[in-house]
């Protein structure tokens, strides 16, 4: 290990070493297909790298021969700060909002950084938003949650009554159904922080919805469907299948990831729909409503709607299907030298568990498998990843997903050729990157 473990230094995405308006103009510049502008910005960075590297073939290296302050010195207080943040170091690793893709703040997006992230535990603070009216920060005590329609005894529950019931904590995914749906007819971002981001991992805890239902008295037979109704001013509303109900996978959570939900992601209460796309996870969940048909709520209607090739619309497609991504190496990244990387990335499926994962390193030529790092769990992120010796050629590095369920993850080509090319939802095609000779990663597409 030790021959080539001191190759394969990285560069990391350019989003990691410039601000929002540095983004926004690597957006603009891609788009005019200009590539020498995020070559420039990584000039500082390379030249810092060089400058330690050169340090370290002297006598020897001044950072293990000279006792730093912090190894002579005391640290600082414990509490210093009653929450805690991440070192200063970590500073630009950021949820980073759109450019462009709203007009209005309150309903837009961020994107989780992917790129820099470990594991399959998004933290909350990065979690990806997306707002169609902004969000709030409700009062708990002031906060309730209804359960009426086909049942015998309509039920409002404050969050103390719902606090105190059996309670299950769960890892899942969420992914907005819009994820990779600016991919859909040619290269439109950069990284795979834009172009994947919309998609985290928690563990989220609260109560199973079939259990409030049950207090409720709710017609589990007649009551094909709920509805799920949001307190915040979009008036977000989206039909559930009751079989996903009764199954006991949909939870009425308060906690995510061992605290209590983010304003940002549903405070007090959200809806956790595992595998379904992420607008039926209904945020400030405040009514429940049983009954026989769907509703055809606006945003199933109007919005998250699949527009087919002739010209139709698909409606109620909520499944996240099969799909994967590398992570490293991806867009905006720079590969220093040859030698030795470690292919890594995500995979997941609102199906079930992903089975295996395939890697290619030529355009698709050739696959192999890579590994699953454990644990993979049901509708969760699963992190793989495979070795590889990079020979400094060209190389279009490309993950294929299969799920339990025998779904393969489709190529652009195969997608298309179903869906075309205009729609924005459930767009999980394989994603390509292209490492040129230079070692830079770009975002590319394979006819």
């Amino acid at each position: 290990m030790q021959s080539w473990i001191s190759q394969g230094r990285l560069i990391k995405a350019p989003e990691n070493f410039i601000g929002p308006a540095g983004v926004r103009a690597v957006f603009a510049e891609a788009k005019r297909g200009r590539r020498d502008f995020i070559r420039g910005a990584f000039a500082a960075a390379l030249a810092g790298g060089a400058a330690t590297q050169a340090a370290a073939q002297g006598e020897g290296d001044p950072a293990i021969l000279k006792l730093p302050a912090h190894s002579t010195g005391l640290g600082q207080p414990v509490v210093t700060d009653g929450y805690g943040r991440p070192s200063k170091y970590e500073g630009n690793v950021q949820r980073r909002p759109s450019p462009g893709l709203t007009q209005t703040s309150q309903a837009s997006v961020s994107f989780a950084p992917l790129q820099s992230l470990f594991g399959i535990v998004t933290p909350s603070g990065l979690h990806f938003e997306r707002h169609h009216q902004g969000w709030w920060d409700i009062d708990p005590a002031q906060h309730r949650f209804m359960v009426n329609g086909m049942v015998k005894t309509p039920k409002v529950f404050t969050m103390d009554e719902v606090m105190r019931l059996p309670s299950v904590s769960r890892f899942c995914f969420i992914e907005c159904g819009a994820n990779t749906g600016m991919e859909w007819g040619n290269v439109a971002v950069p990284t795979v922080q834009y172009s994947h981001g919309m998609l985290s991992c928690s563990e989220f805890t609260g109560v199973p919805l079939i259990t409030l239902l049950e207090m409720a008295g709710a017609d589990l037979k007649g009551g094909k469907f709920v509805l799920a109704e949001g307190a915040d001013g979009s008036s977000m509303t989206r039909t559930i299948p009751m079989s996903l109900v009764t199954s006991g996978e949909v939870l009425v959570a308060y906690g995510q990831n061992g605290e209590m939900l983010r304003p940002e992601n549903g405070y007090p209460l959200r809806l956790v729909v595992p595998g379904v796309q992420g607008v039926s996870w209904v945020k400030y969940l405040r009514r429940v409503e049983v009954g026989d048909q769907p509703w055809g709520a606006k945003d199933e209607a109007v919005h998250y709607i699949d527009l087919m090739p002739d010209g139709t619309h698909r409606q109620y497609t909520s499944i996240q299907e099969c799909k994967s991504v590398i992570t490293t190496p991806s867009g905006g990244q720079v590969l220093l030298e040859k030698g030795f990387y470690n292919i890594n990335g995500l995979a997941w499926s609102g199906r079930g568990k992903i089975k295996k994962v395939d890697v290619s390193v030529d355009g698709g030529r050739n696959w192999r498998a890579a590994r699953l790092e454990t644990p993979v769990l049901d509708k969760c992120l699963t992190r793989f990843s495979l070795d590889w010796v990079w020979d400094g050629k060209p190389a279009i590095v490309q993950s294929r997903a299969t799920d339990d369920t025998g779904h393969v993850q489709p190529s652009s080509r195969q997608l298309r050729e179903v869906r075309g090319t205009r729609s924005i939802y459930h767009n999980n095609a394989v994603q390509s990157w292209l490492v040129q000779e230079n070692g830079e990663v770009k975002n590319v597409q394979l006819s």
